[in-house]
């Protein structure tokens, strides 16, 4: 199936409704209202949609493990666009999870021709913003996790290139190294389930980012050695590709289970027991055991001048250790949600939900919803010009950059020591 997506490409529209309705991306916020804690930017619209988040939500609910990674192409100097999936890791952190990131160095190597050198420069970069943000938990470059390359060769055996023609386009004329590199990526999001332990492992990423999610659940279900499927009456646990000595073994972990050729009956136990201890028994013969990745989807905030924020559109964003006056000129002269003139804006309000100010407020600026409430009644009531809204909003972009860019100063140290995996 075309996925319809190209995930390096900085030039796309997202057709929210297909994507959800064509790849069976499910809304968030039935999940979310589960948590003991629902975090702003699910309150706010911002993140929209999800893959088996439920797991998530109830280990977070019962502190029990769970894992969450994202991962940066250096491609470039972090800016306003990565902050989401930062704010988005640190927050699931803080919620219990044993956090993962890493520095695609391969990726940005492979697909953009960036050099080792400049990857390392652009990543160390990238990770003082999360320390500075209060990442914790482990972090690593591609190109020095040799565990990471040996997952991802086994991953590799799982996948075709007819696969990747259908998910991403690919051709005959893509490099065997971007090829490389998807596969790499399959390797990130499974990492911490092979380095901590099989548990639910969440993945925020940009809706654009959904075909290495699928791709990933595929491989993740192709290296399990069974399915554990509830027959109602019954459960079956079926081998897909187990040692004849698994299969024994799942069946006198399960006194008065029957075993078949190839598979296991087992009744009178929940699910997820047989699941969990079918899990132990994959692990103890050889293999992964993996849970198939959560993912949570979000929207992206609009560039300063409307339309797609880009790094290739300097006035779409500003970056973290961008110069005030350099950040005062793009803030002033965002596009906003204001009239033709001050009379109509008196008379008819401002429309927030066009204004590319009132959004940064909304994803960035504004912790406080009460506040951010104020803003939206202000702007459409006409009491807030939109002079005096982007003279609020840059105060608090200056104050927000002053503190990150002096945290980032401070975490420098930790950041130079990941470059020194293994």
């Amino acid at each position: 199936m075309q996925s319809g997506m190209n995930p390096w490409s900085s030039n796309q529209t997202i057709d929210v409704d297909r994507l959800f309705a064509e790849f069976g991306i499910g809304p968030i916020g039935e999940v979310a209202r589960r948590l003991p804690e629902v975090p702003p930017f699910m309150r706010r619209g911002v993140v929209v949609g999800h893959r088996d988040y439920q797991l998530v939500v109830d280990a977070i609910r019962n502190r029990t493990p769970f894992h969450v990674l994202t991962g940066f192409m250096p491609s470039g100097l972090p800016h306003l666009g990565h902050l989401m999936v930062m704010k988005e890791v640190v927050w699931h952190v803080q919620q219990g999870g044993n956090g993962y990131v890493a520095i695609a160095d391969r990726e940005a190597h492979a697909v953009r021709g960036i050099s080792w050198e400049k990857c390392r420069e652009f990543g160390r970069e990238y990770l003082k913003a999360l320390f500075a943000l209060g990442f914790e938990g482990t972090t690593y470059y591609q190109s020095k996790n040799e565990r990471l390359k040996d997952l991802a060769f086994e991953a590799s055996t799982k996948v075709n290139f007819s696969e990747l023609a259908a998910i991403y386009g690919f051709g005959p004329e893509t490099s065997l190294s971007h090829a490389m590199s998807v596969v790499t990526q399959v390797a990130d999001i499974l990492f911490p389930q092979l380095d901590a332990g099989p548990a639910p492992t969440v993945v925020p990423v940009g809706l654009d980012q959904d075909p290495h999610i699928r791709l990933t659940r595929d491989v993740a279900y192709k290296l399990r050695m069974f399915t554990v499927e509830d027959r109602g009456d019954h459960i079956s646990v079926r081998s897909k590709n187990a040692p004849a000595e698994a299969l024994e073994a799942v069946c006198r972990a399960f006194p008065g289970s029957k075993k078949y050729a190839g598979h296991v009956d087992v009744r009178g136990l929940p699910p997820a027991r047989v699941e969990n201890a079918v899990r132990e028994i994959e692990i103890a013969h050889g293999g992964f055991g993996f849970y198939l990745p959560s993912s949570t989807y979000h929207i992206f905030m609009p560039g300063l001048q409307g339309g797609k924020m880009s790094s290739s559109v300097p006035e779409s964003l500003f970056g973290f250790y961008e110069s005030d006056r350099s950040v005062k000129k793009k803030v002033m002269a965002a596009l906003t949600g204001g009239r033709m003139t001050l009379e109509e804006q008196r008379r008819l309000g401002g429309e927030p939900d066009r204004c590319s100010v009132y959004l940064l407020n909304l994803f960035h600026m504004l912790e406080d919803d009460v506040e951010l409430a104020d803003l939206r009644r202000r702007c459409e009531s006409g009491e807030l010009t939109c002079g005096q809204c982007k003279k609020e909003t840059l105060e608090r972009v200056q104050a927000f950059l002053v503190d990150l860019r002096d945290k980032m100063d401070a975490v420098e140290h930790l950041a130079e020591e990941v470059e020194r995996w293994n």
